[in-house]
């Protein structure tokens, strides 16, 4: 691909079936295939499902993986300071999450755990976008109390999922709220939520319960490690009050600058902002979602872009500095480098 095709393009819809029901407001907002059992769709992904060889890659207009893609012109689509750093990854996997049902308790490996016992280089932190949530709808995020991980595995093998989410810390949850998740913390998403996710781009998960969902635990539940060796990455001990704070951010939409929307911790493994009615993002590459209105973006190589709700653009480093007028947008980007060395 020469540089000069290297520009922003709008994303078909990459919706695919899951374990778990929903997808109906992805496919509303997308225009893609909705639910009843598509609760994600990952955008800008060059990413594969845990053990897949192509499902969950995104598509170019033209049908070329956004991944090939990065790989023939790697400098056009990621700038060279990022590829010197990073090489081809894009550093960040975003997903819209459209629960019909509770997600299960489950967990996700820090990056030391994924390099030793899976060969790979990151783990899978998270952080959540809170797009709708019901009346009194929340999130649980870490253990209420110290966990004994003998007495956990137990909870596991009974597959005692009440006594499993009861071991949560809760907190509900509003539009606009955005909630980091470290790995190693264990979590669950109360159904009705509709989530914009920016992880570490891997799919690396572990389930502590799986009754009533489409997916056989005791075989898939444990990324082939055995519930031993997969909860030895589970943090057993409860965040602190302090910490728990430092995760949640409540009414991150709110202001009319230039701003990040989810907690600084979150700054080692990706950012997100939304867009104002004016300021100017760098050049760089970015996945931009828009939430609702109509505007365009205008950047410094590349021609104008009309943009509506439910649009999904990949932006390249090669169309230069870029400003979004007459929408609400959030625009999901990799770490910047210095930031990312801290990052486990």
């Amino acid at each position: 691909m020469s540089e000069n095709k290297v520009v922003p393009a709008k994303l078909p819809s990459n919706q695919f079936d899951h374990f778990y029901r929903g997808g109906d407001r992805i496919g509303a907002l997308r225009h893609g295939p909705g639910g009843p059992m598509r609760p994600e769709e990952w955008i800008g992904s060059v990413t594969t499902r845990f053990g897949a060889a192509e499902q969950g890659l995104s598509k170019l207009p033209d049908g070329t993986y956004l991944k090939d893609a990065i790989a023939t012109d790697p400098i056009a689509w990621l700038g060279q300071e990022h590829y010197s750093h990073f090489g081809l990854s894009i550093e960040v996997l975003v997903k819209l999450l459209d629960p019909d049902q509770r997600l299960p308790v489950h967990f996700h490996p820090n990056k030391a755990f994924a390099k030793q016992h899976l060969g790979l280089d990151h783990g899978k932190t998270e952080a959540w976008i809170i797009l709708e949530a019901p009346v009194g709808a929340g999130v649980g995020l870490g253990f209420k109390e110290k966990q004994n991980k003998e007495d956990l595995l137990q909870l596991v093998r009974d597959q005692d999922s009440q006594a499993l989410l009861n071991s949560l810390r809760r907190t509900e949850v509003s539009v606009g709220d955005a909630i980091l998740v470290p790995a190693g913390v264990a979590h669950a998403i109360d159904s009705g939520i509709f989530v914009l996710e920016l992880q570490e781009p891997t799919d690396l998960s572990a389930l502590l319960e799986w009754e009533g969902f489409t997916v056989d635990g005791n075989k898939d539940g444990h990324l082939g490690l055995g519930f031993e060796t997969v909860t030895d990455a589970l943090m057993l001990e409860p965040l602190s009050d302090a910490e728990f704070d430092s995760l949640v951010m409540h009414n991150a939409f709110s202001g009319g600058t230039l701003r990040s929307v989810l907690p600084i911790k979150s700054d080692g493994y990706f950012r997100a902002h939304l867009a104002p009615q004016s300021g100017e993002f760098d050049a760089g590459f970015a996945i931009a979602l828009v939430l609702n209105g109509s505007g365009e973006i205008t950047f410094a190589n590349a021609a104008a872009m009309p943009i509506t709700q439910g649009d999904a653009i990949v932006i390249p480093f090669a169309a230069g500095k870029y400003s979004i007028s007459g929408a609400n947008v959030i625009v999901s980007r990799p770490p910047l480098a210095e930031m990312a060395k801290t990052a486990i």
